[in-house]
């Protein structure tokens, strides 16, 4: 299960690079598009903006796949819990039959004493 907690801390960290990655990329490309841009204000103030759609929208579809991954993986750590808590409550029943097997033994022992002395 610890593994499972690792990994899943490990994919958010790559997604989270992977945003972080886009946003930085897309601002720089944006940044170097107005310095060099031989063009009128007014094209260059569309490009910004169809370029800046085109980065939310993928950086929309990273998050996306991101809550995705960690619902998924939440889902399977949650089944791995529920499994474990249901063994875990099955062998304590088990051991408490046991012993009340046992402490019944000592009670019927004690019986039999009591009447034969």
């Amino acid at each position: 299960m610890e593994d499972n907690l690792e990994q899943h801390a490990s994919d958010g960290s790559n997604s989270r690079n992977v945003v972080l990655g886009l946003l930085i990329g897309g601002l720089a490309g944006a940044a170097t598009m107005l310095i060099f841009a031989p063009q009128s204000g007014r094209r260059t103030r569309s490009q910004i903006r169809l370029k800046s759609s085109q980065l939310r929208d993928q950086t929309s579809d990273v998050i996306d796949n991101a809550i995705e991954q960690v619902r998924s993986e939440t889902q399977n750590v949650k089944a791995g819990v529920q499994e474990k808590a249901g063994q875990m409550k099955q062998r304590g029943l088990d051991k408490l039959v046991e012993q009340m097997d046992h402490v019944s033994g000592v009670l019927d022992t004690g019986k039999s004493a009591i009447k034969d002395a």
